[in-house]
C-alpha cells in the first residue's frame, strides 16, 4: 500500500530528507518549495527573467532525481569565466529558465525539467505569486528580501543590521502569496509531512505564510513531523535553543498539530565545533532540559541524524531510518 508523504522545506536542508527517503518506492513523495529567495544566482535571474526563483526547485529535482549525484554536479555547475547572469549561473537555473520560456509556464517548466531527470516524486512551489519575505529583529530594524536578511562572508549586503540579534516576526511583504492549489491537494491527501530542516525564517517559514497554508495544515488528517536544525544560524537563530525553534513553528500552524519533533543528540566533533564558533557564531542544538517538554501534545525523539565528516548536517540514511520508523509505526 503506498504512503503520501509530503516534505515542506527550502534551501539545502531538506536535501537529506528527500535524497533519504525517495528510495522508498512505497512513497509517493512531494516537496513543496518557497519560492522566497532572491539572493546569488537565483536572485538574478529573478530579476532579469521575471520567474519564480529556480534555485530550491532544481535542488528538489536533484534530491529526486535517479541519479542525484551526477544531476546535482549537472545543476550545481556554472561558467565561472562567464560574467553575464546566464553565463555564470547554474546550468539547473538554466535549464529551468529555458522550459518557462518554452512551455510558458514556470509548474510545466518544473514538471518537464523532473520528467527529464526521471525524478521520484512531485517538486511544487508553495504559491505562484512573486512574494519578497520581509523580518524584524530584536530592536526592531525591518529587513526586506531574503538575500539581505542571510548572512554570510558572501553577503555584504546583509551586515547592515545587527547579526547577533534573533528575528522576532516575519511575514510577506506587497504580496502575501496564495497556496498553490496543487500544494494544497497534496497536503489534504498526506498521510505524513515532514517540515524541515533548513533555514528557521528564510527557508521554512515562508512557507508557512502563503494565505491558505495554516487552514490546510488544520485540516489535513496527516501526521506532521518536524526535523530540528542541528546547528544555530547567525543572523537568524542566533540565541534560540530547541524550545524556540519549535515554537515558532507553531506560531504559524494551528496549535498542537505537530505529531513528532526529531532532535539531534548524536556526538559532533569538538574540533569542527570550535571552528563554527569562531567563523560563523553558530553552536549545536540540543536538548538541555527535557523537562521543557513534559506536557509537549508531539513526541520528542531524540537520535544520533548528524554527518561532520566535512561540514555538520543531517545524515540522510540516519535520519531517513528514523522518518521510516515513524511512518512504518516503530515508533509511535
Amino acid at each position: 500500500m503506498s504512503i503520501n508523504v509530503t516534505t515542506i522545506w527550502g534551501w539545502t536542508g531538506t536535501f537529506a530528507v528527500l535524497s533519504g527517503i525517495k528510495h522508498h518506492f512505497d512513497y509517493n513523495i512531494t516537496a513543496i518549495i518557497t519560492v522566497a529567495d532572491n539572493g546569488g544566482t537565483t536572485g538574478a535571474i529573478r530579476d532579469k527573467y521575471g520567474i519564480l526563483p529556480p534555485g530550491d526547485m532544481r535542488r528538489g529535482i536533484a534530491a529526486l532525481a535517479k541519479n542525484t549525484d551526477m544531476v546535482r554536479k549537472l545543476f550545481d555547475y556554472s561558467f565561472k569565466w562567464e560574467a553575464w547572469v546566464i553565463g555564470s549561473n547554474k546550468i539547473g537555473n538554466i535549464l529551468l529558465t529555458a522550459l518557462v520560456d518554452i512551455t510558458g509556464d514556470f509548474e510545466k517548466a518544473v514538471t518537464t525539467l523532473s520528467d527529464m531527470f526521471d525524478v521520484r516524486g512531485r517538486v511544487i512551489p508553495v504559491t505562484l505569486e512573486d512574494i519578497d519575505l520581509a523580518v524584524r529583529f530584536e530592536d526592531g530594524t525591518v529587513v526586506v528580501g531574503e538575500k539581505n536578511i542571510d548572512v554570510s562572508d558572501k553577503n555584504p549586503e546583509a551586515k547592515s543590521h545587527n547579526v547577533d540579534q534573533d528575528i522576532v516576526d516575519v511575514w510577506l511583504e506587497k504580496n502575501p502569496g496564495t497556496l498553490n492549489p496543487r500544494a494544497r491537494e497534496a497536503i489534504m491527501n498526506s498521510d505524513f509531512i515532514i517540515i524541515g530542516p533548513g533555514d528557521l525564517y528564510t527557508s521554512i517559514i515562508p512557507n508557512l505564510l502563503s494565505v491558505g497554508m495554516r487552514e490546510a495544515l488544520d485540516m489535513t488528517p496527516a501526521k506532521i513531523i518536524y526535523v530540528c536544525n542541528v546547528m544555530t544560524k547567525r543572523g537568524e537563530t542566533t540565541n534560540m535553543e530547541v524550545e524556540d525553534f519549535i515554537k515558532t513553528i507553531e506560531k504559524y500552524i494551528s496549535p498542537a498539530k505537530l505529531d513528532y519533533v526529531i532532535v539531534n543528540n548524536g556526538e559532533i566533533d569538538p574540533e569542527i565545533i570550535d571552528k563554527y564558533k569562531a567563523e560563523e557564531n553558530k553552536r549545536p542544538l540540543r536538548i538541555k532540559d527535557i523537562s521543557l517538554f513534559r506536557d509537549a501534545s508531539y513526541a520528542i525523539i531524540e537520535r544520533d541524524v548528524v554527518n561532520d565528516d566535512d561540514y555538520v548536517r543531517h545524515d540522510p540514511r540516519k535520519l531517513a531510518g528514523i522518518l521510516e520508523d515513524i511512518i512504518h509505526g516503530w515508533i509511535k
